[in-house]
């Protein structure tokens, strides 16, 4: 299976938030560990809290993750800008189409942004959504890691 996100991006701070709104975007939901935050660090950048603050009154935005910690979630919750949730099991879209529901928002005006086709991705894409892929927030990942996302980066139509 191939998959091919709308935009691949090396990071969350290239994202080009006029042309969303241009194209009717309402709604955007993000992936937390290694897009919006260092992977299993339950702390945000505070680069990364500065930039939701330069969009977050413009969209719906919510962070959306397959984490089960509810502790984990919790404590993300109450130090992100916007909504957490977590135990999302993507790439089932059910948890990311309630919340789209939730706030009366269609799919073909939300995107979905991670950093892993086949979850952020391949949930975006279910959802008719459109998809951003990014690569992660930390530039220092170890070498399992990096080598498990170019594995999966091979599922990427260019």
């Amino acid at each position: 299976m191939f998959l091919k996100p709308d935009y691949n991006l090396k990071n969350i701070y290239e994202i080009n938030f006029d042309e969303l709104k241009q194209q009717g975007i309402k709604c955007l939901m993000f992936d937390l560990d290694s897009t919006v935050m260092l992977s299993k660090s339950a702390n945000f950048l505070p680069e990364t809290i500065a930039w939701f603050n330069g969009f977050i009154n413009d969209f719906e935005v919510a962070i959306i993750s397959n984490n089960p910690n509810k502790d984990y979630i919790e404590n993300a919750s109450k130090l992100a800008p916007c909504r957490v949730i977590g135990k999302a099991a993507k790439p089932n879209p059910a948890v990311a189409k309630k919340y789209l529901d939730e706030i009366g928002v269609k799919p073909e005006n939300a995107v979905m942004v991670g950093d892993r086709p086949l979850t952020d991705i391949l949930v975006g894409k279910r959802l008719g959504c459109k998809t951003i892929l990014v690569g992660s927030i930390n530039p220092n990942e170890n070498w399992p890691t990096r080598f498990v996302r170019a594995l999966e980066r091979s599922t990427i139509r260019r």
